[in-house]
């Protein structure tokens, strides 16, 4: 599809990568785990494995599409060729925190610890998919006025057209899942949502949704490939990123906000998580001060 297989933008600033399009013809660009700085969309166009993400694995196939969030540790593991499509883009090019109310993809498409982190794509689906990264590929052909604003606004497209996507496999299931089970899933979900920030053992989400613990673990191993405590944990995580991200409040701010009266306590929680300190995912995403 490409006529090269990289084309890369670098922030002028720092050296650093600010956008990147490229096609792969073999599992070895992903068949070690990556712990990238920047959000990574994978599109595979053929060939099939076993993705392993977080503490979880997912079997996949040809047309399925990864959407994987700064630090967010997966692997892609294949015996035959795997081939596909990659763009991966950095905060600092484009932000989904600020621009959730435009795209919506945080949360559903990113950082969804509800879901899986793939959907899959019809024909149509995926062509529509296709001419938005050719589009992308032949901006980044020219050099032209204002380049950067054209790559965001196709990115934007094509992010909201995967966020479609998602939001209908979704609802289709929810359709089709277990009535009993798919209330208790609704109900998890939303309490954590309500309390995440000051409730974070799991026999307190079994109390309030009036359920054995025994039945919630079940449900939340079933549902969403993850002990009920990482789920908790994770939607903490979620959260301490996107404070970290968009604001000055210090490290033990933000811990005291999200329910730790100890701070360290809260970075050895987060560093289990990502791998890296509060602190040091700050500095490395990017850090705009003044914003909220």
């Amino acid at each position: 599809m490409l006529s090269q297989s990289v084309y890369t933008l670098v922030n002028q600033q720092n050296g650093n990568l600010s956008f990147k399009v490229f096609e792969f013809d073999n599992s070895s660009y992903f068949d070690h785990i990556q712990r990238n700085n920047y959000f990574t969309i994978i599109i595979i166009t053929s060939g099939e494995g076993v993705a392993k993400v977080d503490l979880c694995e997912y079997a996949f196939q040809e047309n399925t599409l990864f959407a994987f969030y700064p630090y967010q540790p997966f692997m892609l593991a294949s015996e035959g060729t795997l081939t596909g499509i990659s763009i991966q883009f950095h905060h600092d090019f484009f932000c989904i925190y600020r621009h959730h109310k435009e795209i919506a993809a945080n949360g559903i498409l990113f950082n969804n610890i509800y879901q899986q982190p793939f959907i899959l794509l019809d024909q149509n689906n995926k062509q529509t998919l296709m001419n938005i990264v050719r589009e992308i590929v032949n901006e980044l052909k020219v050099d032209a006025l204002r380049k950067d604003e054209v790559l965001v606004s196709y990115l934007k497209i094509f992010l909201v057209l995967a966020t479609r996507i998602k939001l209908e496999q979704q609802s289709i299931e929810n359709v089709n899942g277990n009535e009993k089970q798919t209330l208790i899933i609704q109900n998890l979900r939303n309490a954590i949502e309500d309390n995440f920030r000051t409730k974070h053992s799991a026999s307190d989400y079994a109390d309030m949704l009036h359920v054995t613990p025994t039945v919630l673990a079940r449900t939340a191993k079933n549902h969403f490939n993850m002990t009920l405590s990482d789920l908790i944990t994770e939607r903490i995580i979620v959260e301490a990123k996107r404070e970290l991200y968009l604001t000055n409040k210090t490290v033990k701010e933000i811990a005291y906000e999200l329910g730790y009266d100890d701070e360290y306590y809260f970075s050895r929680v987060f560093k289990g998580k990502t791998d890296i300190s509060p602190q040091i995912y700050r500095d490395t995403i990017g850090f705009n001060r003044g914003a909220s």
